[in-house]
């Protein structure tokens, strides 16, 4: 009796083994499939020039630029004045120009600043 078992847990591991392989390979299908498709466009949103009002426009300069724009140049203005937080890296320390854009805040995290910063665009 203990070679019929012995028998059983071969053959159910030897079954396990092959749809473990079948997986694999329709997963690999998938992202081939997904390598091969379009490049996404940017939505136009985003691309259209806005005009920052005073407050924003003394960190960022006073022309009109998109949002993508505004948001890397805040983050340079954030990264050469050290106002990242040293142990919670989500916050950003307001200094003067940027307590004008918060609001009034001393400490706004990263998700919080881009819809303060979306208050100060035209």
């Amino acid at each position: 009796m203990a070679a019929k078992k012995g028998g059983k847990k071969s053959a159910k591991k030897a079954a396990k083994k092959g749809g473990a392989k079948r997986g694999g390979a329709k997963k690999s299908t998938k992202k081939a499939a997904k390598k091969g498709g379009a490049k996404r466009t940017p939505n136009a949103a985003f691309m259209r020039p806005m005009q920052p009002d005073a407050a924003l426009g003394a960190v960022v300069g006073n022309g009109p630029m998109p949002r993508t724009e505004v948001t890397k140049k805040i983050w340079g203005y954030i990264k050469r004045n050290g106002l990242q937080d040293a142990k919670e890296r989500r916050m950003i320390n307001a200094d003067d120009k940027l307590n004008a854009v918060f609001g009034g805040k001393k400490k706004v995290s990263m998700f919080e600043m881009t819809k303060l910063v979306n208050k100060h665009l035209k």
